[in-house]
């Protein structure tokens, strides 16, 4: 089976009136109309080169705000090919940086943008617009980066380190996060939890790490599901605060995320080390709690 093309974009759109514009860019190499996107670049974030192409085929720096759907398709030669897409806010405006890909931009009313597309599934992306209530608060919600096996560490558990993988993981997902510029770095205790966020907060600058008992694991496994819920209720003081992201741990986040969404069963939300979630709210409504 060949490779899949691996790549990801944005629906880049502005406020305008009572609505929003959306942001299309003119390819001449195929004159066609298309939303901003392109291939990924080796072991790199699908968020982070998401806004890396929005920048370079805009000029414009985007916020991701939620998660769009995913396409898939073959290309002319049979290749497999995936595209994701997240809904960006725009940040700040410049000039188209790639352009040998772009010659013309298009900033557009919704029904007008959809008109405009060449693609079919690219107006099934703007689709998902149409009844989407404003977007009101973000937070991103990670679980710590890997740190080898606890039975292998001799010491305080609060204090096992990344270990080399979790490193590189830390590494890869910081740029994603920073897209997000977030206000407020958020870690529950455990030592592996603040390291997880050291990248990001050195690409902000040198942010600061602030520790949270909040969203860590209690010490007695069966108190896990109780300190989860008020991990939950500590996460929406926390979201209209500024854009926050948040490192927890593994036993508590997936019955968080089950509260936050008003489910029972938190199998769906187990987390790999080093992965997370994007939440997007409209006042009090959680509209997505997506993969990152």
């Amino acid at each position: 089976m060949p490779e899949v093309v691996r790549a990801a974009g944005g629906v880049l759109y502005r406020p305008a009136g009572d609505g929003v514009e959306i942001c299309l860019v003119h390819r001449p190499r195929y004159d066609d109309w298309a939303l901003p996107k392109g291939k990924l670049h080796a072991g790199e974030h699908p968020l982070a080169g998401a806004g890396r192409e929005v920048t370079e085929e805009t000029g414009c720096a985007g916020i991701p705000q939620l998660r769009l759907p995913t396409l898939a398709y073959d290309l002319p030669d049979g290749t497999p090919k995936t595209v994701d897409y997240w809904l960006m806010r725009l940040a700040e405006e410049g000039p188209v940086q790639d352009t040998s890909e772009v010659d013309e931009l298009a900033w557009l009313p919704l029904h007008e943008a959809t008109a405009r597309l060449s693609y079919d599934d690219e107006r099934g992306v703007l689709a998902h617009l149409t009844e989407l209530p404003p977007i009101t608060s973000v937070v991103a919600l990670v679980r710590h980066a890997h740190a080898g096996e606890r039975k292998e560490w001799k010491g305080n558990d609060a204090l096992r380190p990344v270990d080399e993988r979790g490193r590189a993981q830390a590494e890869r997902i910081g740029p994603a996060l920073a897209l997000l510029r977030p206000e407020r770095l958020i870690s529950a205790t455990p030592l592996r939890c603040k390291q997880t966020l050291e990248p990001l907060a050195a690409l902000l600058g040198g942010a600061p790490i602030v520790q949270d008992g909040a969203f860590a694991e209690p010490p007695i496994a069966e108190e896990a599901p109780a300190k989860a819920k008020l991990g939950a209720q500590r996460l929406l003081d926390l979201r209209d605060a500024g854009v926050p992201v948040i490192c927890s741990q593994g036993k508590v986040m997936p019955t968080m995320l089950a509260t936050l969404r008003d489910e029972s069963d938190p199998a769906p939300y187990k987390t790999p080390k080093g992965d997370g979630w994007l939440l997007t709210w409209s006042g009090d409504r959680l509209l997505d709690a997506s993969r990152l």
